[in-house]
């Protein structure tokens, strides 16, 4: 069973459970008007949240791995303004159906330097407008069809062999359940109609701050602004709820889901400390400035809303307008908020920059993951490339030791040499640091590309971390040697061939970190296309040497050995980082390059 479908088994099981109950112990009530079986309701109610929650669950998977890169490569290129971001972060929150997904791609633009904190809040902002694509899906009300939507999906995740489709029917299965759940929301809570104590607190939640409470409270409870929003459609349908009550309830969710965002930045990085703040100035100051007009709001909704048919009346007419009021006044809610704010996204990033300043380094370690975010694992995709952003900047670190090293060399620098040994343990934190990310990575469910992905990134860190190692514990303690012993004396031509392979090791090294952090095939051929340098060159030192190997000095004899194995090691190095490039390339070329 894969492991999406096995995460929902609680879910599933709550569903079934209470309907279960349901059909075990439900009695017909007494009287419409004064009795209420709370067995039954609480079953249809809860159990149909179960369901839902289950379907939103699976819905959101699918449409993640259906997207794949696609959608986090349109949301990096087309931020280039506040209004384009707003348009994109509306675009891809509405396909993914997670404005929290769209908020962890965010971060990690801004973690990276790919966008600035302003740029992200215009994307946040229009990620809310996206998030109100399932409140309008909802208001169609398709509860009547969803188990054929329920089976279709199903039959297409356990019975197709092409991924795309599997995910497909995730998705088709995910929408059919949330509709299904919806449906059973609403017939438990049909006997609702006429208990007047609960029409007393409904009536009491078109007092804004009692019902923005309400939604609130609730949203943060399930971490779904969407399945308040979906309750509300729900008692809606039944002529249970005002569009006064949903509308307040609809934007009390709006704060609720920031609770959600706030505690995915618990012990995250400033950046995103900082996105998560936006997301809740952003959302509070929405609610505060549109309590006075809600009935302006409640208006607007009407008046862009299809009328009840002909003949209804009382609360079947409620019935048939308030729930797609309800959409709709949540979708006008959000984009009026982003048009009045999408003029100050620098205010907002500066807001939040004072109040989430910069934290100082840790004194007591050496260096930190700056990629590794936790939000990012419940979309594998961003995980893996926060994992290749890490491994990029671990790379980078060797590429520095090995400029030091070189510097030291130079100089005769013992000290320069420490230094780069002592630098090799950041490289050694880091690469334990993306192998546990990556394990974590590993135990969601992945695309077969994602899997692929995945098992390069393993390869490539594992043989970065080995090229530092090997100017860490070999190229220092040999050139130390060399030093000590007062070896330098060598012709010119000797030097400039040593030199000359040192530059093409060194730049097989930036080639492949190159590779690695930008998917860049063409650098990763590049590293191959050095192969025949490092050979030439090498096997022009051992020659050269080798026919010198009868003069009868100890000294000279010992110096040869020095150089023969330090060349021994540049060739060790262009090895690992030519397997490091091979995992940027087709199958067929790396195979070729063999």
């Amino acid at each position: 069973m894969s492991k999406p479908i096995v995460r929902l088994l609680p879910y599933f099981f709550v569903g079934f459970a209470f309907l279960s109950f349901n059909a075990a112990y439900a009695q017909p009530t007494e009287t419409a008007e004064q009795q209420v079986d709370w067995l039954q309701l609480g079953m249809g109610l809860f159990g149909g949240l179960a369901l839902f929650l289950a379907g939103l669950d699976l819905l959101s998977e699918g449409l993640k791995k259906a997207a794949g890169n696609t959608l986090r490569d349109v949301l990096q290129k087309l931020t280039v303004n506040r209004f384009m971001g707003a348009a994109t972060g509306a675009f891809v929150t509405g396909v993914l159906n997670s404005s929290s997904v769209t908020t962890v791609l965010v971060v990690g633009f801004v973690t990276a330097g790919v966008m600035t904190l302003a740029q992200s809040v215009g994307v946040i902002m229009g990620a809310n407008i996206g998030s109100t694509v399932t409140a309008q899906l909802l208001a169609f009300n398709l509860s009547t069809y969803s188990l054929i939507a329920v089976a279709l999906g199903f039959f297409m995740t356990f019975g197709s062999k092409n991924e795309r489709s599997k995910y497909m029917g995730m998705m088709i299965m995910g929408l059919g359940l949330v509709f299904y759940g919806m449906g059973l929301m609403s017939d438990g809570m049909e006997p609702l109609r006429s208990y007047e104590p609960f029409l007393e607190i409904l009536a009491s939640m078109e007092q804004p701050l009692f019902g923005i409470l309400a939604g609130a409270l609730f949203t943060g409870l399930v971490q779904s602004s969407a399945a308040t929003v979906g309750i509300a459609i729900a008692m809606a349908s039944e002529g249970l709820l005002s569009l006064q009550a949903g509308i307040v309830l609809a934007l009390g969710a709006n704060i609720g889901t920031c609770v959600t965002a706030l505690l995915a930045a618990l012990g995250k990085p400033v950046e995103a400390v900082r996105a998560s703040v936006v997301h809740v100035l952003f959302n509070i100051a929405g609610v505060l400035i549109w309590i006075p007009f809600l009935s302006i709001l409640a208006d607007i909704a009407v008046n862009v809303s299809p009328a009840a048919a002909e003949g209804l009346v009382g609360k079947d007419k409620l019935a048939a307008e308030v729930p797609r009021q309800i959409a709709n006044a949540n979708t006008m809610f959000n984009v009026l908020n982003t048009m009045i704010f999408i003029g100050f996204t620098t205010a907002f990033a500066r807001l939040a920059e004072r109040l989430v300043p910069d934290r100082p380094e840790p004194k007591d370690k050496i260096i930190q993951p700056d990629f590794l975010d936790d939000g990012a694992l419940e979309a594998p995709t961003i995980a893996l490339e926060n994992a290749r952003r890490e491994i990029e900047r671990a790379g980078h670190i060797a590429l520095e030791m090995m400029d030091a090293l070189g510097k030291g060399a130079e100089h005769h620098d013992r000290e320069a040499l420490d230094a780069v040994a002592r630098r090799d343990d950041e490289v050694d934190i880091l690469s334990s640091e993306i192998m546990k990310y990556l394990g974590r990575i590993r135990q969601s469910s992945l695309t077969e590309s994602e899997s692929e992905t995945h098992q390069k990134l393993v390869s490539a860190i594992i043989n970065i971390e080995s090229a530092a190692d090997i100017v860490e514990s070999d190229m220092v303690e040999l050139l130390k040697i060399f030093i000590d012993g007062d070896y330098a004396e060598s012709s010119e031509t000797t030097r400039d061939m040593v030199q000359g392979l040192w530059t093409c090791a060194r730049e097989s090294l930036e080639l492949a970190v190159q590779a690695v952090g930008n998917s860049d095939q063409r650098s990763a051929q590049e590293v191959l296309l050095l192969k025949d340098d490092i050979r030439t060159l090498s096997d022009q030192l051992f020659e050269r040497h080798a026919k010198r190997l009868d003069i009868d000095e100890p000294r000279y004899l010992e110096r040869v050995r020095l150089l023969m194995t330090f060349i021994e090691q540049l060739r060790h190095m262009y090895t690992l980082t030519k397997r490091v490039a091979k995992t940027q390339l087709p199958v067929e070329i790396a195979t070729e390059a063999a």
